[in-house]
């Protein structure tokens, strides 16, 4: 298979970095074959990276109840990002929220009325910790079968009588991200009209081939939140390999000391990459991996 941007080198035309210590992967699109399962050779080339003492994070923008595909695939740590950086779950503890970066009420209440006067037709869903609901029009998720149903406006206030009981609580349901899909806009298009409206309001992103945005709260993306979980175990950015695919994974692909675009990748993805792979379907993330594990187990000997 060759990337409909144009045939991809394979990953030794690229430097590896030299003594990594964390390897960040998006999923959809990336580790992930297109059947969204994990081929063997990833699930064999992901252990062997643990066993040379290297972490793997999966950083995805998948909330925690879909990571069933790869929780057992986690050693070690059992960590994931999972939300485009919103949150922080222990895939060994079932995806136990770790930390939470929310998209304040407020702030989404205000895209949504940014966005439906500046590309109408924009409908909404909203991704809590606990689950996704959505606008009538907005296109079902079958995943989610007991979400509830209203306007974005209505999902987002919470009355008074709610904020007391969950106050008592102690436990609120945190909003994780914001997702506004339109039926005729281009992806990209709908992207540069959303970000011009929202200004720096909000972070504003896709991943979808659709006209599917996510928006995130200020300064949530998936390279903030991988970098306090490096900062945490004191590894620097120098340290870490990166894989992506789409849009939102090209502020975690700058960050990255070095960083692979898939060959199946958004074409901004592959310009801001330091390197790049070949399609997930051909196990890209893999091919790189065991390259690394196989320079190391060199330097070793």
């Amino acid at each position: 298979m060759t990337s409909p941007h144009g045939p991809a080198p394979v990953p030794d035309d690229s430097p590896l970095p030299v003594r990594p210590r964390l390897i960040a992967t998006d999923l959809d699109g990336t580790l992930l074959h297109d059947d969204k399962y994990v081929s063997d050779r990833t699930i064999a080339a992901l252990a062997a990276a643990e066993e040379a003492g290297i972490e793997v994070f999966f950083v995805t923008g998948r909330p925690a109840r879909w990571m069933d595909v790869v929780s057992e695939h986690v050693h070690g740590h059992g960590l994931a990002i999972c939300a485009n950086g919103a949150a922080v779950v222990d895939l060994h503890a079932g995806g136990k929220l770790l930390q939470v970066r929310p998209l304040e009420r407020d702030t989404a209440l205000a895209v949504v009325q940014a966005l439906r006067d500046a590309a109408p037709g924009t409908t909404f869903a909203v991704e809590q910790s606990t689950g996704i609901h959505y606008e009538p029009a907005y296109p079902p998720f079958h995943q989610d079968p007991g979400a509830t149903i209203a306007t974005a406006e209505k999902l987002l206030q919470v009355s008074e009588q709610v904020q007391e009981q969950q106050a008592e609580d102690g436990a609120a349901a945190p909003v994780l991200k914001l997702l506004a899909h339109h039926p005729d806009l281009t992806p990209d298009g709908f992207l540069a009209v959303a970000r011009t409206a929202v200004g720096d309001r909000a972070v504003i992103t896709r991943s979808s081939p659709s006209a599917l945005l996510e928006v995130s709260g200020p300064g949530v993306s998936k390279a903030s939140t991988l970098a306090l979980c490096c900062a945490q175990r004191g590894i620097s950015s120098d340290e870490v390999v990166a894989f992506g695919d789409m849009p939102n994974d090209l502020e975690m692909l700058t960050w990255a000391g070095t960083s692979y675009a898939m060959g199946n990748a958004h074409p901004d993805v592959l310009a801001a990459a330091s390197g790049r792979t070949v399609t997930n379907n051909e196990d890209g993330v893999a091919i790189v991996i065991e390259q690394i594990v196989a320079r190391r187990r060199a330097d070793e000997h």
